[in-house]
């Protein structure tokens, strides 16, 4: 995974990898919660895409199950759509050719996206949660900047099997929402998921910044549902998820609070209000 700011340089500079290589944690079916939302959201893109759409999965890690993962659930909507895995560690590189397929393929690179057009989609799970909060910025304008018109850039963090993550969706202009995903069975509240924040909103979950007090109005509005959860927990995240729509711009709604997903436009979280 990429593991550094990305640094600018001339045109007429060495093409190599932006970025140092980190840890590269993962395991199959790590970023279910967060594919499922993708395939949801790029539905439309996908399916008016002139040529095969091209997504990119920026810092897969040392085994490349979550660029297949992502190819088979983009296929289920568009059934040529590509992926293209990137990684800025040769040896990670190497060790996933078995896994090349039509459609597939893995290259190395880092923050500069090393491939042929614009994707429809990068997604950069647990990489910029090991970057300085201030570098955060220009690592989503570079990102933003290699995406086509209509696509997203997805950046998250989870935990380590998937349970819990909360994701920023971007397109070319920049920021657009945050996502809170979880199932539902393991958490106590809803501000379990702090801890998952994106490095651009975890250490902004003190008084005074909006993120800590849309965690503590959910986690109210949680306590209040308590008598749902005879139902189910879903049922106890849905209707604190429809308390929240009074004072919170929620841009999902039940159809997507009962797949433990509630998404609010990123305005409403950004650090300092805006």
């Amino acid at each position: 995974m990429p593991g550094r700011a990305p640094v600018p340089r001339s045109p007429g500079a060495a093409a190599r990898p932006v970025g140092t290589v980190t840890r590269g944690t993962t395991s199959p079916n790590r970023l279910r919660r967060m594919d499922r939302w993708i395939a949801h959201a790029l539905v439309p893109a996908l399916r008016r895409a002139d040529a095969p759409p091209l997504a990119v999965d920026l810092g897969y890690g040392a085994t490349p199950w979550t660029a297949v993962e992502l190819l088979l659930r983009l296929r289920r909507v568009r059934p040529d759509a590509r992926v293209a895995g990137v990684e800025i560690d040769p040896a990670r590189v190497a060790a996933a050719e078995p896994y090349v397929r039509p459609g597939l393929d893995f290259r190395r690179g880092g923050f500069e996206t090393p491939v042929e057009r614009p994707p429809l989609l990068i997604r950069a799970a647990n990489v910029l949660r090991q970057y300085d909060e201030r570098e955060v910025p220009a690592a989503w304008e570079r990102l933003c900047g290699r995406l086509a018109p209509d696509g997203l850039l997805v950046e998250g963090t989870c935990d380590e099997i998937g349970r819990r993550h909360v994701w920023v969706a971007l397109g070319p202009q920049g920021p657009r929402t945050v996502t809170f995903a979880a199932r539902l069975a393991t958490l106590d509240r809803p501000s379990d998921l702090a801890e998952r924040l994106p490095k651009a909103l975890i250490h902004r979950n003190v008084p005074g910044e909006p993120v800590h007090a849309f965690l503590r109005d959910f986690d109210r509005a949680w306590a209040a549902a308590a008598p749902y959860g005879a139902l189910s927990a879903r049922q106890r995240w849905i209707r604190a998820a429809r308390a929240l729509t009074g004072s919170w711009p929620l841009t999902d709604g039940p159809r997507r609070w009962r797949q433990g997903e509630v998404t609010v436009r990123w305005a409403a979280l950004a650090p300092g209000g805006g």
